[in-house]
């Protein structure tokens, strides 16, 4: 009996040992900056639902998985919004969501990180590197990041010659941990 009740102990403490603990967004901001014409324009997306298993002290065994809802795209211009739905840029009717799904984690210094993600826009996958801070205390967590994306690798507004090809991406997400 005894035996049974120390393996069952040591069996939580390791368990314990190797979890992640879990990150839940309580508050997140995702925005776009792209040149159209000449001209910087700029967006937000909403609805960021995230999976978070994210502990600097254990790169190796963290991960993020996130997705946004790409039909909540606003340029502050509506038929603009209308056009970026359409088939030829993002085609929400048959691609509603951009997902991200972390590789691997490396630490720069610091607070700075460089992630590995898979990117999926219109079912096109790329890898690409997200360099981000990340800050945390007893309760929560502060994720911030900035990349770029071509947005032809995932043919997303077909060979405009007024749109930029390079667009960047800003990400806020606060967390509480769990």
């Amino acid at each position: 009996m005894k035996r049974v009740f120390f393996l069952i102990i040591a069996l939580v403490i390791t368990l314990n040992t190797f979890a992640q603990s879990k990150q839940t967004v309580v508050k997140s901001s995702v925005t776009y900056e792209i040149k159209n014409m000449g001209i910087k324009t700029d967006g937000k997306l909403g609805g960021l639902q995230a999976n978070i298993l994210f502990d600097k002290a254990k790169l190796d065994s963290s991960s993020i998985e996130a997705s946004i809802d790409v039909t909540t795209i606003d340029s502050d211009n509506a038929m603009r919004d209308n056009h970026l739905k359409a088939e030829d840029y993002f085609d929400v009717a048959r691609y509603p969501h951009i997902t991200m799904r972390s590789t691997s984690f490396k630490h720069k210094s610091g607070n700075n990180y460089i992630g590995l993600f898979n990117i999926t826009i219109k079912g096109k996958t790329k890898a690409v590197e997200v360099p981000f801070t990340y800050t945390d205390s007893a309760t929560t967590g502060l994720f911030k990041g900035s990349f770029k994306i071509n947005r032809r690798d995932f043919g997303v507004g077909g060979n405009s010659m007024v749109l930029a090809d390079d667009a960047t991406i800003l990400i806020s997400v606060e967390t509480s941990k769990t």
